[in-house]
C-alpha cells in the first residue's frame, strides 16, 4: 500500500469528522528541512447551510505575516496534498472524539495512528 492509498483513508476520517460536527483543528506538521512555511492549518467555519473552513499558512519568520483563506474542505484537500512529502509529513486531525494522525516515514510509507482527543470543545475560526 502507498501513502496515498493511507492518506485517502486518513481524509474518509476527515470527512467523517466533519459530517459528525466534532472536526476541530487540522495541522500539517513535521517539516522537511527548515523552510520558511512553518504550518498548515484548517479551522472549522461552520455555518447554518454549509460547512467552510479557514485554511491558514504560518511562516517561521516572524516579518512574514500568516496567510489565511475561507473555503470548501473539497478546494482545501489538493492544497494538503500538495505539501506532503514535499514540505510536510504528518496531517495531525484534532477532533472532539478522538486524535488522528497521519505520517509519512523515511522510506515512503503511511501509517495512521490514533489517540486521545487533544480537544473537548470545537472552536470555530472567526
Amino acid at each position: 500500500m502507498t501513502y496515498e492509498d493511507d492518506f485517502n483513508e486518513f481524509w474518509k476520517t476527515v470527512e467523517q469528522s466533519i459530517e459528525a460536527q466534532t472536526f476541530a483543528k487540522l495541522t500539517m506538521a513535521k517539516t522537511i528541512g527548515k523552510p520558511e512555511l512553518k504550518n498548515i492549518f484548517l479551522r472549522p467555519l461552520y455555518g447554518k447551510a454549509d460547512f467552510k473552513v479557514l485554511l491558514k499558512y504560518s511562516f517561521r519568520p516572524r516579518e512574514t505575516e500568516d496567510i489565511e483563506e475561507e473555503m470548501t474542505l473539497e478546494a482545501a484537500l489538493p492544497i494538503i496534498k500538495a505539501h506532503l512529502k514535499s514540505a510536510f509529513l504528518s496531517v495531525l486531525l484534532f477532533t472532539t472524539e478522538k486524535d488522528v494522525t497521519f505520517k509519512i516515514s523515511k522510506k515512503g510509507v503511511g501509517s495512521i495512528t490514533e489517540g486521545f482527543p487533544t480537544f473537548k470543545n470545537i472552536i470555530p475560526a472567526e
